[in-house]
């Protein structure tokens, strides 16, 4: 994930690694009128900007390009993965130490999920982390009501089409069970919206509890509920395959 903004690099791209936004929220805000190069607004992400670029956002410059880095964040029930929520429900970044800089989050946990949410600076690491192609897996703890057939779990290694929407191989172990109530090792690889509640809902199951152990490299551990903790830059270099973090 090298990076030569010397040679140029778009402006969406600038604004991520900036850190004032996602790749996804620059492009609307340039849509919105919010982005000026050198005195002209722009009107389409398609541009091309360079270190002595004058870039601001409403008005304001641009922030210098800070270090990236990323924290680990356990993430309580009852919260948005979202910045602004428009009917006013509690959301992680309200939540959040007052003395982290702004951060966005590295995929989503929903409102009634639990565990591990990685956070960041840098949209543009974000962007890795998210992308199929990278290739990292989320491992869920997951309790279920219902009856457990370990055929139906083993069968989804095979992926399964729900509604017409085709989730990819997904790996579901039991491991314990108590009454009606069984706890599972799921693993993805996609992340889908609402994925494992899906996919259990489709083999009989009802989730009562899920909560992410593992994003890619990243592990729990003993965090505990609102706790955040920062990655060493050693290993945001060696896993976000940068030159220097």
């Amino acid at each position: 994930m090298t990076d030569h903004p010397d040679k140029g690099e778009r402006i969406a791209k600038r604004l991520a690694r900036s850190g004032v936004c996602s790749r996804r929220e620059a492009e609307r805000w340039i849509l919105d009128g919010r982005i000026e190069v050198d005195g002209v607004q722009l009107t389409t992400p398609a541009f091309i900007v360079t270190e002595s670029s004058d870039i601001r956002v409403d008005g304001r410059p641009l922030p210098s390009q800070q270090h990236s880095k990323v924290w680990l964040y356990h993430k309580p029930k009852g919260l948005l993965t979202t910045h602004h929520d428009p009917q006013g429900r509690p959301t992680v970044f309200d939540y959040l130490p007052k003395n982290l800089p702004r951060v966005i989050s590295i995929g989503r946990l929903d409102f009634n999920s639990e565990g591990l949410l990685l956070l960041t600076n840098d949209g543009e690491l974000a962007r890795y982390a998210e992308l199929p192609s990278t290739g990292w897996s989320r491992c869920y703890r997951v309790r279920v009501f219902g009856t457990i057939d370990e055929q139906a779990l083993a069968d989804l290694a095979h992926g399964v089409t729900i509604e017409g929407v085709h989730y990819k191989s997904v790996e579901a172990e039991l491991i314990r069970q108590q009454g009606r109530n069984s706890w599972l090792l799921v693993t993805l690889y996609e992340g889908k919206n609402r994925e494992i509640r899906k996919i259990m809902d489709h083999i009989n199951l009802t989730v009562n509890r899920l909560i992410r152990v593992t994003y890619g490299p990243f592990e729990l551990d003993d965090l505990n509920p609102e706790e955040v903790r920062e990655v060493p830059k050693d290993m945001i270099v060696h896993y976000f395959h940068l030159n220097d973090a």
